[in-house]
C-alpha cells in the first residue's frame, strides 16, 4: 500500500517535548487520538479531545501502570493488516478498530542507569509494552506509520499536509528501521546493565547500540564512510562535548581527541596538566604550577609532531594559555572549560576547534571497550588502573627519591597512554621523549632518546633531555637490552610492570649501573 491515511493515532510518550504541538496538528487533520496516563492527562489539560487506552480496550490500566497497552485491542489494531478479509474479519468480529499512528517513546532506562539510580529503580524503568507496540507498528509498517522520537513528528506532519492526511511508504519504512533500531539499542542498554549488575564479563550473548551523534564526511581515508554515535555510557568526553568553533570534526579527530582528553583525566585537577596528542599517540605531556606552562614544557618535547596536533588541559583555559596555544596550527583544543577571553582569543583562529567538557572523564570508572574482527567483535574491561593507585615495588638495590617517584609515577600514566611498544622519558612531570608503537621495545627506547635529542637541539641546550630523566616501559622489559639503551640516555630510574622471566638480568643491568627500579605488577599494552 504506497499512500496510508492516518485516521486514528495512539500516543504514549515519557518525553513530551513538542507533544502538544504535534497532537494539535493531528486533530487538526481530523485525527481522532488515542493515549494513556501521563500522555492522556497531559493532552486533556492542553484541551485536546482524546481517548483513554482503557476506554479502547475495555480494561483499566493496572499494577501500576505496568498493564495497559498489552492487549488484543491495542495490537490487533496495530498488526491487522488492512484490505486482509481474514484480519477484516477477527477485527470485526471482535472489536477492534485499526490504529494508523504509533508514537511512543520508551521509559527513560537509560538516563534513570547515568544518573546512578539503584537496582529497583532501574528495573522500573524497563519499558515492556512501549517495545511492544514499537515491533508490531513497525513489522505492520505497509499500513502503520511508528515515530519513536520527537525530531521526526514535523516530517510526519509535513507528509499528512502533503499527501491528503497520509504518509508514504517510503517514509513509512524509514521510520520503521528506524523504530528497530531504537529498541535494539534499549534492549542492549538493558542487557549491559544486567551484565554488570551481575558482574558477568562475558555474557552469552553482547550487543551494543548508540544514538547517531554526527554523520562524518568519511573515515579515517576518504573512501570510508563514518559516523560518531552517542551510547549510554555516562561518561565525560568527546562524544559529550560541547563544540563553540571551528570546523566540523572528522573521524581522526574525534579518535584523537579522545585519546588526548582519556590521558588528561589521568591527572589530579588540583595541578594543571597538558597532553598534546598526534596520531592518537601523546607528543608532549606536562604538570606544572600553571597551565601556561604546562603547555609550554609539552610542547617543547617534540614540538615539531605537536604541528596539527591536538591539544588537551584538565583545567579551565584562561587568556594566556590561549595566547600561548595559538602561536601554532592546531586542529583541537578540549578542556573541562575556558574563560571569556580565552574564547576570545581561540575565536580569531576560525578553523580551531574548541572543545568544552564541563568536567574531565573518571579515569578509575568501568566501561567497556569494543573493537571488530572479521566475523565478530573483541570486547575488554577498560583500563581504568590509575598509577596512583599502585604499590610500587622496589626491586634495585637503591630504592628512588621522592623527586624520581613523581616523575615515575607521571611517566606511567602517560606510558597508560601510548601505543605499544612504549617508552616514556620524563623530567620534572614533563615528557622529554616519547617512543611509541614500535614492534621491539628497545627501538622504542632509541626513538625516545633521538625524540629528546633533538627537541634539546630545537631549545638550544648542549645536552639531552633524558640527562637526568627517568623512563617508564608499558610492558616489561624482555632482556637487558632496552633498560641498557635508556641507562645510556641518562635515566636515573625505570618503571616498568615486571614479570618478565629475565627480571634478574634486567635488575642486575640496572643496579650495576646505580639506577633505582620499581615493578608496578600492571601492564598497560595499547594496540
Amino acid at each position: 500500500m504506497a499512500d496510508q491515511p492516518i485516521r486514528r493515532a495512539l500516543l504514549s510518550v515519557s518525553d513530551k517535548t513538542g507533544l502538544i504541538e504535534f497532537a494539535t496538528a493531528l486533530r487538526s487533520h481530523g485525527i481522532e487520538l488515542v493515549s494513556t496516563g501521563g500522555t492522556a492527562a497531559a493532552l486533556k489539560q492542553a484541551g485536546l479531545a482524546v481517548m483513554d487506552v482503557s476506554e479502547l480496550t475495555g480494561f483499566p490500566e493496572m499494577m501500576d501502570g505496568r498493564v495497559k497497552t498489552l492487549h488484543p485491542k491495542v495490537h490487533g489494531g496495530l498488526l491487522a493488516i488492512r484490505g486482509n478479509d481474514v484480519h477484516d474479519a477477527a477485527a470485526r468480529e471482535h472489536g477492534i478498530l485499526p490504529i494508523d499512528l504509533l508514537v511512543v517513546n520508551l521509559y527513560p532506562f537509560e538516563a534513570t542507569v547515568a544518573k546512578g539510580a539503584d537496582y529497583d529503580d532501574c528495573v522500573e524503568n524497563i519499558d515492556v509494552g512501549g517495545p511492544a507496540m514499537i515491533r508490531g507498528a513497525a513489522k505492520n509498517h505497509d499500513s502503520v506509520t511508528v515515530v519513536v522520537e520527537a525530531s521526526d513528528y514535523g516530517r510526519v506532519l509535513a507528509e499528512i499536509s502533503a499527501n491528503n492526511g497520509a504518509t508514504t511508504l517510503p517514509t513509512r519504512k524509514a521510520l520503521a528501521a528506524k523504530a528497530f533500531a531504537r529498541t535494539a539499542a534499549y534492549d542492549a542498554a538493558i542487557s549491559n546493565w544486567f551484565a554488570r549488575e551481575l558482574g558477568t564479563s562475558a555474557p552469552e550473548w553482547r550487543a551494543f547500540g548508540g544514538h547517531l551523534g554526527q554523520e562524518l564526511r568519511y573515515g579515517e581515508n576518504a573512501h570510508q564512510t563514518a559516523a560518531l554515535y552517542l551510547s549510554a555510557d555516562a561518561r565525560v568526553g568527546v562524544a559529550t562535548a560541547k563544540q563553540l568553533q571551528g570546523k566540523e570534526l572528522s573521524y581522526n579527530n574525534i579518535n584523537d581527541t579522545d585519546a588526548a582528553f582519556e590521558l588528561v583525566s589521568e591527572f589530579d585537577p588540583k595541578t594543571p596538566a597538558v597532553a598534546i596528542i598526534k596520531h592518537a599517540n601523546p607528543c608532549g605531556v606536562a604538570v606544572n604550577a600553571s597551565l601556561a606552562e604546562a603547555y609550554r614544557q609539552a610542547l617543547a618535547c617534540d614540538s615539531v609532531s605537536a604541528f596539527g596536533g591536538i591539544i588537551a588541559l584538565n583545567k579551565t583555559i584562561d587568556a594566556a594559555t590561549a595566547e600561548e596555544m595559538t602561536k601554532i596550527f592546531t586542529e583541537v583544543v578540549i578542556a573541562p572549560d575556558a574563560t571569556d577571553e580565552a574564547k576570545a582569543i581561540f575565536a580569531t583562529k576560525k578553523n580551531l576547534r574548541l572543545l568544552l567538557t564541563g568536567s574531565l572523564a573518571d579515569s578509575r570508572a568501568p566501561g567497556l571497550n569494543f573493537k571488530s574482527v572479521a566475523g565478530g567483535f573483541l570486547v575488554q574491561s577498560r583500563d581504568a588502573s590509575n598509577a596512583d593507585d599502585l604499590d610500587l615495588k622496589v626491586v634495585t638495590k637503591r630504592a628512588p627519591t621522592e623527586t624520581e617517584l613523581k616523575d615515575l609515577r607521571f611517566a606511567f600514566k602517560v606510558a597508560k597512554h601510548v601505543k605499544s611498544n612504549a617508552i616514556v622519558y620524563a623530567k620534572n612531570e614533563a615528557t622529554v621523549g616519547v617512543g611509541a608503537g614500535q614492534m621491539s621495545r628497545v627501538e622504542s627506547s632509541r626513538i625516545a632518546a633521538w625524540k629528546a635529542a633533538e627537541a634539546a637541539k630545537a631549545l638550544g641546550l648542549d645536552q639531552s633531555l633524558t640527562i637526568g630523566s627517568v623512563v617508564a616501559s608499558d610492558a616489561f622489559f624482555p632482556f637487558a637490552d632496552g633498560l641498557i639503551t635508556a641507562a645510556e640516555a641518562g635515566v636515573t630510574a625505570i618503571i616498568q610492570p615486571g614479570g618478565s622471566m629475565r627480571d634478574d638480568e634486567v635488575i642486575k643491568a640496572a643496579d650495576e649501573r646505580g639506577l633505582a627500579m620499581v615493578f608496578t605488577g600492571v601492564r598497560h599494552f595499547r594496540h
